[in-house]
């Protein structure tokens, strides 16, 4: 028969233990890196891949009232800086005026064919609320004053510096050349 009290600090050991694990596993993501997020051929693509470099991540609407001229100056931000090390990151959404409606396919043969964008497309997802992506979940932690948790329309912006970190966050209304200082500076560029 074991004593009591060495059965209490056995359970109390393994209580201990298997809090902690249960720690370890459920691990929160320090940065945009931790997240492994769907393209939009649902594929895995783990964020990883982008260390070292600014991103600029977007949540887009193919029937926006702001589509084109976001589109067309994101293009042209990511054809002057993405051999300096600019990605920008498009996540189409539906949350806002189902503005967003097609597929995926359709989404970026959209995309792709009326604005040529060269940068990565993903899986449609939810911004805010209960089926927010984890990706956005994080995005939104930082304390940004005004702007509240939830992302108020179709092409929000949040950039991220070569860390991983958000660094800051742009209304929809904001356009995207007006980014350019901040690209810069990220990019260690003058």
């Amino acid at each position: 028969m074991i004593p009591s009290h060495l059965l209490l600090l056995h359970l109390l050991l393994s209580a201990s233990l298997a809090s902690s694990m249960a720690t370890q596993t459920s691990k929160h993501p320090e940065s945009v890196y931790d997240f492994t997020i769907k393209d939009a051929k649902e594929n895995d693509v783990d964020l990883s891949i982008f260390k070292g470099k600014v991103l600029l991540i977007v949540n887009v609407a193919s029937k926006c009232g702001m589509t084109n001229s976001n589109y067309a100056e994101l293009n042209q931000l990511y054809e002057k800086y993405k051999d300096q090390g600019l990605e920008i990151l498009a996540f189409p959404c539906n949350q806002f005026g189902e503005e967003e409606p097609g597929t995926n396919d359709q989404i970026t043969d959209f995309v792709c064919t009326r604005f040529k964008s060269e940068f990565p497309i993903f899986d449609k997802i939810d911004v805010n609320g209960e089926n927010a992506s984890p990706l956005y979940k994080f995005l939104k932690l930082g304390k940004w004053g005004i702007f509240g948790d939830d992302i108020q329309w179709n092409f929000a912006k949040f950039l991220v510096n070569k860390e991983g970190q958000v660094v800051d966050r742009y209304y929809p209304t904001t356009s995207p050349l007006s980014l350019e200082r901040d690209i810069k500076q990220l990019l260690e560029i003058s």
